[in-house]
């Protein structure tokens, strides 16, 4: 009779594939165990593209003792040739192991589905769901490349109960309480890269560093959307390089002398082409660049200009909306979704999505996720997720 998966071993292989969290982009991160009679025979998680994958690693290192054995692993094991590594369900079935227990299937159209089908047919049984959304949690910007071509965006913002983010003349700090803000940090910590418009950086003049007492973090790359390359170059993002890179992202009327300024300063200036917007640059060009250069999960913090500029295209996977017990009022103070409205409530983007609430000290978190776990295995992992920006 055969044992029940154990969540221990599929949370190993989660902590395995999280090493290379920095290392492996544009690939998944995947981390595999191979156990047999309750212990643990060999260990691997897959470090950087080009090098041998988990399943390969853990196998290699369990030897003779694969055989009878359980292959635990957060992905689908891959069955397609590439140029630089075998297939892993080849792998697989000729090390002798009984079962695979996979926490979530990969869309990738090479493999979705054919891995398990694959390794079914070589008479290895298949347990698949285990500890899926923590699979996918860790692997959803490689996800959203595969399903979406795109990197996976969260919005995250702050309002008042009326929607304000600011009043008229641009005050906002700070509306959100203590707890509010923690949080986001906390979300800094799980993402590629943050991006933030040019107004935010003239108003405000953040850090956009991850910040957590007693806890070592993560920093994002920092991503300013700056057209007319007005970043200030005595900005206080620039004290901070050596914790994480800036970006500034201008438009083909930026003066190359601004540009020039701006990358003595130590940032990394990309010109993309003009957007809808004169003064605008193109989101689909911005994310297309951001995948180039392995950002696969994107926090994006405002201001309302570029909170627009993602719901209008719905390039929006997740949203992250805290709203705190206060009221701004009047028509000329600074919602959270800038840009024209539309005329007709037909017009308006409904998420159709369930909205999840907690409680952050005084504040409320409003949770949405238009993709997840559940909806991806919904589909075998076999079909793409309904994109929000391709049912514009």
């Amino acid at each position: 009779m055969m044992s029940v998966p154990d969540p221990r071993f599929m949370a190993m292989a989660i902590r395995l594939a999280m090493r290379a969290r920095d290392t492996v982009a544009p690939n998944p991160l995947v981390g595999a165990v191979v156990v047999r009679s309750g212990r643990i025979v060999g260990r691997g998680f897959h470090e950087r593209p080009g090098l041998p994958h988990a399943e390969v690693l853990a196998l290699r290192e369990a030897g003779a003792r694969a055989k009878g054995a359980d292959l635990y692993v957060n992905l689908e094991p891959c069955c397609h040739l590439n140029k630089r590594t075998p297939p892993c369900t080849r792998e697989i079935l000729a090390s002798g192991i009984k079962r695979v227990v996979i926490g979530l299937s990969d869309p990738n159209p090479q493999v979705s589905g054919k891995g398990i089908s694959e390794l079914e047919k070589g008479g290895i049984a298949v347990d698949l769901g285990l500890l899926k959304r923590r699979s996918f949690e860790i692997n959803r910007g490689f996800l959203a490349l595969m399903l979406h071509g795109r990197p996976f965006v969260t919005l995250k913002g702050a309002m008042s109960l009326d929607g304000k983010i600011a009043t008229f003349t641009g005050d906002s700090q700070w509306i959100s309480g203590a707890p509010s803000l923690k949080y986001a940090h906390q979300l800094r910590d799980t993402h590629d890269g943050i991006l933030v418009g040019i107004g935010t950086v003239l108003k405000d003049n953040p850090l956009l560093t991850t910040r957590i007492p007693g806890r070592k973090t993560h920093h994002p790359v920092r991503i300013i959307l700056d057209s007319m390359a007005r970043t200030p170059l005595g900005a206080r993002i620039f004290e901070t390089l050596g914790e994480s890179p800036v970006w500034i992202v201008t438009g083909p009327r930026a003066q190359k002398s601004r540009v020039r300024a701006l990358e003595k300063q130590g940032a990394r200036v990309f010109r993309l082409p003009a957007g809808e917007e004169n003064d605008g640059v193109e989101l689909r060009d911005l994310l297309s660049r951001l995948v180039e250069e392995r950002v696969l999960t994107l926090l994006v913090e405002g201001g309302s200009r570029i909170t627009a500029a993602f719901v209008r295209k719905r390039a929006v996977d997740r949203i992250r909306l805290v709203i705190a017990p206060m009221i701004i009022g009047g028509r000329d103070a600074i919602g959270w979704v800038g840009g024209d409205c539309p005329e007709l409530l037909t017009e308006a983007w409904r998420l159709n999505r369930p909205l999840r609430t907690n409680r952050l000290g005084e504040d409320l978190l409003v949770s949405v996720d238009l993709w997840d776990a559940d909806r991806l295995s919904e589909t075998g992992g076999t079909a793409k997720i309904p994109s929000p920006e391709r049912n514009a």
